[in-house]
């Protein structure tokens, strides 16, 4: 049941992320380009995804269990620290850079969109050389720390 929800949810998400043109980098780059032909209407796209998320969250702060019966499991952080600034500043810069963020360039690489592909394998790439270089910098740390 949980894997039939999962994909469901995707689906829908990926839907919406057709329908509202996310999955286009020429209408992503239009509404970043303020200082040019700003194209706004991905803002009333975000206003929503962002209406339904606080509405959401307030929600699920009010529940014990998820609806398929799991733990409920929300974020604790609230840091708002360098990694987290830097972390942003990336995004945004390869969202300006490429027009797309994760969520649509899935959807457009499974559409067979080519530009996806690159930015998808760039992505995956990306998220492999962070991963060795948390284990790299941290784990000598947590030894030091245990003792081992």
């Amino acid at each position: 049941m949980n894997a039939f929800a999962a994909f469901a949810a995707g689906l829908v998400f990926g839907i919406g992320l057709l329908l509202s043109g996310m999955t286009d980098p020429s209408k992503v780059i239009g509404f970043l380009d303020i200082a040019g032909s700003w194209d706004p209407s991905l803002l009333f796209v975000m206003g929503g995804g962002i209406g339904v998320g606080v509405l959401a969250f307030r929600a699920a702060g009010r529940r014990a269990q998820a609806f398929l019966g799991g733990a409920m499991q929300l974020p604790q952080a609230r840091d708002i620290d360098g990694r987290l600034i830097g972390g942003s500043l990336v995004f945004g810069v390869g969202w300006g850079l490429a027009g797309f963020c994760p969520g649509p360039a899935l959807v457009s690489f499974g559409a067979g969109y080519g530009k996806a592909a690159v930015f998808t394998a760039a992505m995956l790439g990306g998220m492999l050389l962070y991963q060795a270089a948390e284990r790299l910098i941290h784990e000598p740390r947590r030894r030091a720390r245990h003792g081992a």
